[in-house]
């Protein structure tokens, strides 16, 4: 069922609403945040979005940091040749069983050490034809930055649509939705859209 190539990491963490992606890779190819992933699970594939990227502690940077007068070459070799140990925390925000997507919570989590994938351009219109999943992510209490990750999956999915460039009649279709859904908080409606402007 998993077309994408482009490996993000597997699952160390998991519940129904989220799960944390345990990679190693090299600084440029690293994980964005509101990047749009997925995840089989039995006969579905769970949809997320990067809402945290956190490079875990590593020794050999404490042993640098205690020297004196660390080479430029050192720093260099650390942030493009060493593998670093990642996590990276995901939002459930949808499933996808047969043909048809679902944008609420699916009814099981990932497996551990199931393997997550960046969803290609395709697959994040096609997610993102429903608004729905925006619920989701307004609705959620934990340490998620939910209006950032909002405005965040919002404009990937607009260069999707123009191909490199902002789809600027589906910004206006998901701003329509917000100010439905938002219509009772007009100060955090304002700081979404203004996010969704730049």
């Amino acid at each position: 069922m998993i077309s994408s190539k482009l490996t993000v990491g597997r699952v160390l963490r998991c519940s129904t609403t989220g799960f944390v992606v345990g990679c190693q890779t090299l600084l440029p190819e690293m994980p964005t945040f509101g990047a749009f992933v997925k995840v089989a699970v039995q006969n579905t594939e769970v949809y997320g979005l990067i809402y945290n990227v956190s490079i875990q502690d590593d020794p050999l940077v404490r042993q640098i940091l205690s020297a004196p007068g660390v080479p430029e070459e050192m720093i260099l070799d650390q942030r493009h040749n060493r593998q670093m140990p990642i996590e990276v925390s995901v939002l459930v925000v949808g499933f996808r069983a047969g043909d048809r997507v679902y944008h609420y919570l699916p009814p099981q989590p990932p497996p551990a050490l199931d393997e997550i994938y960046l969803c290609d351009e395709a697959e994040i219109v096609a997610f993102t034809s429903s608004l729905d999943y925006l619920r989701t992510i307004l609705g959620t209490k934990s340490d998620v930055p939910a209006d950032e990750l909002l405005a965040a999956s919002l404009r990937q999915a607009s260069v999707c649509r123009g191909h490199g460039t902002p789809d600027r009649a589906f910004l206006v279709q998901a701003g329509r939705e917000l100010v439905r859904l938002l219509n009772d908080d007009p100060v955090r409606l304002d700081g979404i859209l203004r996010r969704l402007r730049s």
